[in-house]
């Protein structure tokens, strides 16, 4: 079994989403095969609570502009791990520190990720987005 287009879709802007805000390390796993209770996970990181907050706010934002709400979300006050469950899509924006001790995508290595515009799925070190900053930040150092 793999995920619904949707869920796939859903994840995809929630991905993007928290690429727009600068996340690092977006993930987006398919875990149909391994979970009942859900299609697809969005993992994504930040090195402070201030920017967790911000990648949420931004996933938020962008699904509700395509009409999706989450139906629970948890941890925003502490925003050192927030989870937004979309029903078919959760999605988990964790401290840098959080990602590292409980390392989420280990646990789930054995589904395959979806790839998306905003990241090389194999790329483990940091997403597309944060490439073309660098890229850009070395042009600008040159100019």
């Amino acid at each position: 079994m793999v995920a619904t287009d949707e869920a796939r879709e859903t994840a995809l802007v929630a991905a993007r989403a928290a690429a727009d805000k600068k996340a690092h390390e977006i993930v987006v796993l398919d875990v149909s095969d391994q979970l009942v209770i859900t299609d697809c996970f969005v993992i994504a990181s930040a090195p402070n609570e201030r920017q967790v907050s911000a990648i949420v706010d931004g996933i938020e934002e962008k699904l509700r502009a395509v009409g999706v709400k989450p139906v629970r979300r948890e941890g925003a006050r502490e925003g050192r791990w927030v989870l937004l469950d979309f029903i078919d899509v959760v999605v988990h924006v964790q401290h840098a520190e959080e990602r590292a001790f409980y390392g989420l995508e280990r646990l789930w290595k054995d589904c395959p990720r979806v790839p998306f515009d905003g990241g090389d799925p194999g790329d483990t070190a940091g997403s597309g987005a944060q490439d073309a900053d660098a890229a850009a930040s070395v042009g600008d150092d040159q100019a």
